[in-house]
């Protein structure tokens, strides 16, 4: 099962990024979205599991959606939130990866026992961090995640 991650696209939504999760199973979304079209479009892809972020505040369309998500994929317990300091210190045994946005800078790495992931930014860069997705693919019984650094072409970018 491939899972695709992405966060903080603030209003931008890459053509690249929507290649990099094509076929993917589901897609979720860690919050900073910055429009509703976003969520469409990568509900066209793949069922999809958001949560809001701190720059989706007071926004009429974003007001529904949560702060936080546990759910199961693959047999997993994944936690979604978009800042890592939300996390809380005790999460279920059954969370295995852990999901975050806010900082823009892509991460993977192991620790307490689970995959923690944040797949960057794939919207408007920042600074000289590296527009990203995230991939997590569930095989063999193992989580395991990739980051996809996008190469937007020039003119070639379409703000949805």
């Amino acid at each position: 099962m491939r899972i695709g991650l992405i966060s903080d696209t603030h209003g931008l939504l890459r053509p690249e990024a929507l290649a990099a999760l094509a076929g993917c199973a589901h897609i979720l979304h860690a919050g900073d979205i910055g429009k509703p079209e976003i969520l469409d479009a990568l509900r066209q892809i793949a069922p999809l599991c958001v949560v809001r972020g701190n720059n989706d505040e007071g926004l009429d369309w974003a007001a529904g959606l949560p702060q936080q998500v546990e759910l199961q994929l693959g047999g997993f317990g994944l936690y979604l939130v978009h800042e890592l300091a939300h996390v809380p210190a005790q999460l279920p045994e059954s969370v295995r990866v852990v999901i975050t946005g806010h900082s823009h800078k892509p991460l993977i790495e192991q620790r307490d026992g689970r995959l923690w992931v944040n797949p960057g930014s794939a919207g408007p860069r920042r600074f000289k961090l590296p527009i990203c997705v995230g991939l997590l693919h569930i095989e063999d019984g193992e989580p395991r995640a990739e980051l996809v650094e996008l190469q937007p072409q020039p003119g070639q970018l379409t703000p949805t």
